[in-house]
């Protein structure tokens, strides 16, 4: 069973400090055990009480209270932490740090803690503007701090600009992909294409298919999440970009083509999940088309092959294509296999109920070019993603 991560979280006073129960919030639903400290300042916006029910552990916001075990309290904290979260960080407390001052329970907790440190600034605009703030900052990061930048837009007071808080489940979902474990794809770079393509007909109309983009864009966050450097290309999708990683926008096969060939040769994995339009319309009408008495027909003629081309030019990627199949699945997922010069195929019926392009999961059949099957049963898009990468990289440390 995996061991349970400790975040600990610092809490410094200014008005977003009541956000930080948010992000304790998330965090504990992840299975994240969180320990809190407040500094006096932070205190005087929310009571420590409301930490304390959150995070279901004891609030330090006294440097000089009576411990309630034999230990010290910032060094123990220290080490417990897997990771410290400073949010709201304020310009006070990014200045102690940046110059040495350790003069409460918060500042020497973070000088003591050897386990990584993310700030999350949240001030007025004009303050986190400051030279002295930037300078400050610029510090931390050299000494290999982290930083949740802050967004822009109306402040409590009134200014508007830079120096809100991060959005809460940013936070807490950069804090969990910090945690995440293994770190086995740093110093990879992936290349993930998703979601649909799709060919205009006229300035109105256009074909496309039913793909959500959620299977590449599951795939894109673990491929993060193990330290992979990871561009996304994407065609239409509602879904929320992830952070940390290029996202490429596009919307036709061939704006498709054209952004994977850019990054293909530095790549060193390579997910075709994207549901790509084999047929464009032969025909492109510059006007609107407009309603006749009688039925209309249109001619498509084929489009460009972007996974036989990626084959084709395939030097020491390791490329993995989606076969998405409603009859002979396997069959017609080997045929691709072989045909374009893939190291894997992941095979899917998508007449299944548990599997399919709007589907939150998906179940699959991984077949390597060695003639390898693995078949998973219905899981997580997210879980499927964790085991393609699992087993390439088993099969190259092979």
């Amino acid at each position: 069973m995996e061991q349970q991560k400790t975040v600990v979280i610092g809490v410094s006073g200014g008005v977003a400090v009541y956000k930080a129960l948010d992000v304790i919030s998330r965090l504990r639903k992840a299975n994240i055990n969180v320990h809190v400290i407040m500094t006096k300042a932070a205190t005087e916006f929310v009571t420590p009480l409301s930490f304390q029910s959150l995070s279901q552990n004891m609030v330090i916001h006294n440097m000089f209270e009576e411990p309630r075990a034999w230990e010290i309290q910032h060094i123990s904290l220290a080490k417990k932490a897997d990771l410290m979260l400073i949010a709201p960080a304020t310009a006070n407390i990014m200045g102690k740090v940046a110059n040495g001052i350790a003069d409460d329970m918060l500042s020497t907790t973070i000088m003591a803690t050897k386990a990584p440190v993310m700030f999350a600034p949240a001030m007025n605009t004009n303050m986190y503007n400051n030279p002295i703030v930037q300078e400050n900052m610029r510090k931390l990061k050299a000494y290999g701090y982290d930083f949740i930048e802050p967004a822009s837009g109306r402040l409590a007071c009134g200014d508007v600009g830079d120096g809100k808080l991060a959005d809460t489940e940013l936070i807490a979902e950069r804090v969990i992909s910090a945690l995440y474990e293994p770190k086995d794809l740093k110093g990879l770079k992936v290349l993930v294409t998703a979601g649909p393509t799709i060919s205009a007909i006229d300035p109105v109309r256009f074909i496309t298919n039913r793909s959500t983009g959620k299977m590449g864009y599951a795939i894109a966050e673990e491929a993060r999440d193990r330290g992979a450097e990871v561009v996304l290309v994407t065609g239409p999708s509602s879904l929320k970009p992830p952070f940390g990683v290029k996202v490429v926008p596009v919307n036709t096969n061939e704006e498709m083509l054209n952004a994977v060939l850019q990054e293909y040769d530095s790549c060193d994995i390579v997910i075709k999940s994207a549901a790509v339009a084999d047929y464009k319309a032969k025909n492109y009408s510059e006007e609107k088309i407009k309603k006749g008495s009688g039925d209309l027909v249109l001619e498509f003629t084929r489009d460009s092959d972007i996974l036989k081309t990626l084959g084709d030019r395939k030097k020491n990627q390791v490329l993995i294509g989606f076969a998405a199949e409603s009859n002979e699945v396997l069959q017609n997922a080997k045929g691709k296999l072989s045909k374009k010069n893939l190291d894997y195929i992941v095979a899917n019926d998508i007449t299944s109920k548990d599997a399919g392009f709007a589907s939150d999961s998906n179940k699959v059949t991984i077949i390597s070019n060695k003639g390898e099957i693995t078949s998973l049963d219905s899981m997580s898009k997210r879980l499927v993603g964790q085991k393609i990468f699992d087993l390439v990289l088993k099969h190259n440390n092979d």
